[in-house]
């Protein structure tokens, strides 16, 4: 395969195929990927790069599914479990809402005694009191909800819509190949069933985002096998806005291991860029990488680079913790050499800074 003919047909439009990312990914020059997938992102949004305020309101630690990667998760009689007061999640709101926050993102774990009623009146209850967009529960979520309150998955989300919930994020998809996940989460959905969670989403107008939890004992075909899931379905229902690889951190956690070069997610996110033609944004990762890398990831196919993280608690868990404000991830960007603007979840601008 020769890389300068492909990345010239890749400039020309023509769609990558999978043997081809893979292609990339392993053989491919760092910079000259990265050029392409530059220019494609400077083609679609010129020198704009967008982050939003919100806040990760992880409203329990409670889950079932006791993922072998995570390091927050735990069971209901632990001495550490908890589940958030109403009045506790209202404060963080108002906290959010202070701090010039548009959206919250709430996520627990698969807790065993949170049915859809519980969800449906958390959701009325909030958006009774608060404007605010409610970007909350990933798809395992959705499905357990559904599971245990004898439902099936399109009522499920139904109601959720109905009570308040705005938008999916892309949550507990991982890697999307099951082999992979009956190794680090063998209780968690498998992939057709995410990926069927999110088509129902979609078609139940819930857009969402969608995600790749890369660096752990999946290999590159792996990955470019999950991309594949997600573009096909993005062919299907256009219901993705966004796609946000991170990178595990393998601190504290069951499964271990040493974490992944910085320079192998940049090339990640630049094949990435290349690879999903149907998906608009693509978000550098600066929670997991740090500030210099996320910055880097601008020059990497990145657009946006997500929230300025008010509160995270599942990375900060394995002992990563990486803190932004407002004005810090302006200078961030602005040190690129392009302009920053601040968004709401759809992506519409919300201030821009000269």
């Amino acid at each position: 395969m020769d890389q300068q003919v492909l990345l010239d047909e890749i400039r020309g439009g023509r769609r990558l195929t999978n043997d081809e990312a893979v292609y990339l990914l392993r053989e491919g020059d760092l910079l000259a990927v990265a050029a392409v997938a530059d220019e494609a992102r400077a083609r679609l949004f010129g020198d704009s790069v967008t982050f939003i305020i919100d806040r990760n309101i992880n409203y329990s630690n409670v889950c079932t599914s006791k993922c072998k990667f995570c390091a927050f998760y735990r069971d209901k009689d632990d001495a550490d479990a908890y589940l958030l007061s109403k009045e506790q999640i209202f404060k963080k709101i108002e906290e959010t809402l202070e701090l010039e926050g548009t959206q919250i993102m709430m996520q627990g774990g698969l807790h065993p005694d949170l049915a859809i009623d519980y969800f449906e009146d958390l959701f009325k209850s909030i958006k009774g009191r608060y404007d605010i967009v409610v970007h909350s529960l990933g798809a395992p979520e959705v499905a357990y909800i559904a599971d245990i309150s004898g439902i099936g998955v399109d009522e499920a989300l139904r109601r959720l819509r109905g009570a308040g919930l705005d938008s999916l994020p892309g949550a507990g998809a991982e890697i999307l190949v099951d082999h992979y996940r009956q190794a680090v989460s063998p209780n968690k959905v498998s992939a057709g069933r995410w990926l069927e969670v999110m088509r129902k989403a979609h078609e139940n107008g819930i857009e969402s985002t969608a995600t790749m939890m890369m660096g752990g004992p999946e290999n590159v075909e792996d990955r470019i096998e999950h991309m594949g899931k997600i573009r096909r379905l993005q062919d299907e229902t256009g219901g993705f806005r966004a796609f946000i690889a991170w990178t595990y951190q393998p601190g504290m956690t069951e499964l271990g291991g040493s974490a992944i070069s910085s320079r192998e997610y940049l090339k990640t996110l630049a094949v990435a860029r290349l690879f999903f033609d149907n998906i608009r944004h693509i978000q550098g990762s600066w929670v997991t990488q740090g500030k210099d890398i996320g910055q880097l990831s601008l020059s990497f196919g990145a657009d946006d680079l997500g929230s300025i993280m008010i509160e995270e608690n599942v990375v900060r868990s394995t002992g990563v913790t990486y803190k932004m404000t407002k004005e810090e991830m302006v200078r961030l960007i602005q040190a690129t050499g392009k302009r920053a603007a601040r968004r709401d979840t759809l992506y519409r601008t919300i201030e821009s800074f000269d």
